[in-house]
């Protein structure tokens, strides 16, 4: 397959591309030196225009091909995570408290070797918009994106972005018609009452047994609350209170994620968290304050796109290598903005064995760039061919 043949040509720079990144990562929106090291890179590949600084540092770099047509968009993430790496790879991140624990290092390499291959053939009509976005892991950096208009600025047509996975044979895509991707919220409660002496808590109103209680009948939302058939998540994840054995605490909060796929029950369940919340806190004369943070949006594929991304990732892996209709994920990614206002589709590819994402031991495989790149390179090609 042309494609991945040249591409395979250059994947020793990939390599180099995204230990570079690997080694300097950067967390949210903060990512100056990734923009412009990738900057640098598409400005020795010829692009015809590099628009910088949208959303702090995000780029879109557009190629121009043969003659006239659409734009298609295709997108990668550039931060980082605040973790401390334990690798000991010679490339290993040299900012402490900081690293590539999801490949977005990988994201971003696979995508320049795209754009190197893209501005080298152009075989293709129209335009392809490449969108290096800033702050996936936390800030919502594509809905700012969004938000300050690049799908209209560019006259995006149809997004297409990728995400790696281990444990998942190495070239293998996998992605499914539909919600693939939860939408995900964040709920913040404090309880406040009254502290003083443990061995008095008559004289005491107490948050603890409350922030208990509360843990328990959460877990009753998706129980019985959401019909069994429609998925959705309420896990607490943290609860703080108190400070020593003899002292009854003033307060006592807990944090918890909330996650679905369809609008209606989100809105369930966000009802039902304050209700659940209030309700117990009243029982136990305490005051309790709720910030619910509305997150991101499931992450929906065009069912059309999503069919048409799967015979291209046959092209690049064999029939063999593509999940066309794998089941959901439970995980949460903010390209659902860019997906909300236009067609496109998210997948996931294989990467082979390793410790898993998030995990201080993680690294994105290389060998797993070349196929990511050729199918970015010929999804486009595919698209928008030459007549």
């Amino acid at each position: 397959m042309p494609v991945l043949n040249r591409i395979a040509d250059f994947a020793p720079e990939m390599s180099a591309w995204r230990r570079h990144i690997h080694r300097n990562p950067e967390l949210k929106f903060a990512c100056h030196q990734t923009a412009a090291f990738v900057a640098e890179r598409l400005r020795e590949f010829g692009v015809d225009e590099i628009h910088e600084g949208i959303a702090e540092t995000g780029i879109v770099a557009i190629i121009e091909g043969q003659g006239a047509g659409p734009t298609i968009g295709l997108r990668a993430d550039m931060d980082a995570l605040p973790i401390t790496e334990t690798t000991g790879l010679d490339y290993a991140s040299a900012n402490p408290g900081v690293m590539h624990a999801c490949g977005h290092d990988g994201h971003t390499a696979m995508l320049l070797g795209a754009a190197k291959y893209l501005a080298e053939t152009r075989r293709f009509r129209g335009r392809v918009a490449l969108i290096f976005q800033p702050a996936e892991e936390d800030g919502g950096g594509g809905q700012v994106m969004v938000q300050e208009g690049i799908l209209d600025r560019f006259g995006i047509g149809e997004v297409y972005a990728l995400h790696n996975t281990p444990q998942v044979p190495l070239g293998r895509f996998v992605t499914t018609p539909g919600p693939i991707m939860a939408a995900v919220d964040t709920a913040w409660v404090t309880l406040t009452g009254k502290g003083g002496h443990g061995a008095y808590p008559h004289e005491c109103i107490d948050p603890v047994p409350a922030a208990v209680a509360i843990a328990a009948a959460l877990q009753t939302i998706v129980s019985r609350n959401v019909n069994p058939l429609r998925e959705a998540v309420v896990s607490v994840t943290e609860i703080h209170a108190g400070t020593a054995s003899n002292i009854i605490p003033e307060t006592a909060r807990l944090t918890a994620t909330i996650r679905s796929f369809d609008p209606d029950v989100r809105n369930l369940l966000k009802r039902r968290f304050h209700e659940i919340v209030e309700g117990i806190a009243a029982a136990h004369n305490l005051a309790a304050k709720v910030d619910y943070d509305w997150g991101y949006p499931a992450t929906v594929n065009d069912a059309d796109k999503t069919r048409f991304a799967a015979d291209i990732a046959a092209e690049v892996a064999g029939a063999a290598g593509v999940v066309a209709n794998a089941g959901r994920e439970m995980g949460a990614e903010d390209f659902s903005y860019l997906l909300e206002e236009r067609p496109g589709c998210y997948l996931f590819l294989g990467q082979g064995e390793g410790a898993g994402l998030h995990h201080s031991a993680y690294n994105f495989n290389d060998e797993a760039a070349p196929f990511g790149a050729s199918f970015f390179a010929r999804i486009v090609e595919r698209a928008q061919p030459l007549a």
